[in-house]
Formats: C-alpha cells, structure tokens, sequence
C-alpha cells in the first residue's frame, strides 16, 4: 500500500499527467505535491482545489440521503463524503479531483492536472480510483 509520495508518483506516469497533489480539503493544505502547478504554486493550487472539492462534499444537492431519511448506503459501507470525484474541463487540461474515503473522518483527496490533448480522461478516472484505495494515509 503506497504512501503519498509512491502514490503522487505513481499518478505522475498516467499520460498527460502535468501535476498531482494530495490535499486536504478542509485546511486547504498540500500533503504532498508532484509535477507542475496550473498556476506555478503548489500551495495556492492546493487551497483553490480545496474550495471546490468543500463546496461539491457538502451540497446536499449531492448527498446520497434521498427525501424520506435514508441514506440509499448499504450496511456497512465505508464513511466518507458522498462526492466520489469532480471533474473540471478547461481548453487545455482536465482537473480530477478524487475523494479519499479512511477509516477516520476523511477530508483528503487527490487532485490531477491532465494535458487535454495528451491524457485520456476515463483512464485517469479509473487510475486515480484505484489509487485513492490503496493510499495509506499516517
């Protein structure tokens, strides 16, 4: 199971990976950062991601918790925010921001920059998932 700096690394070989960074969504802080900054700054990237990722985990446009009370989970599902992931589109790049989901109260996730033309999205996609359970966070 990777540590954050194996598993920035590991993201940084998807095609067309420009930068990764682990985040914490509630302090805005980079756990670990790989590759480049959008806006040439780790830290300032890393608290801009962290707002998103806030806003879209606390919407209850996107809880899973249906009119009536329930929350549509099966027993024993794993807690953690009900966004699995968003997804931002620009002209040149896609930024995927991944959910963590710990044993503890989670508020990690981590964040790829993707080049449009060289990445392919839905491999990103599946990759990062993957990486994101394995992610052994200490």
């Amino acid at each position: 199971m990777p540590g954050i700096d194996e598993c920035l690394l590991e993201v940084m070989k998807l095609p067309g990976a420009r930068g990764a960074a682990v985040v914490d969504w509630t302090s805005g802080l980079a756990l670990g950062t790989a590759g480049e900054s959008p806006n040439g700054d780790h830290e300032a990237t890393a608290a801009e991601t962290a707002e998103v990722a806030r806003m879209a985990a606390e919407q209850p446009a996107f809880s899973l918790q249906p009119p009536g009370g329930t929350t549509g989970r099966t027993t024993g599902a794993r807690p953690g925010p009900p966004v699995e992931d968003v997804i931002i589109t620009t002209h040149s790049g896609y930024h995927i921001l991944r959910f963590v989901e710990t044993a503890f109260d989670s508020s990690v996730f981590l964040h790829l920059w993707l080049d449009r033309a060289e990445g392919n999205l839905a491999l990103a996609r599946l990759r990062l998932g993957e990486m994101a359970e394995r992610l052994v966070l200490a």
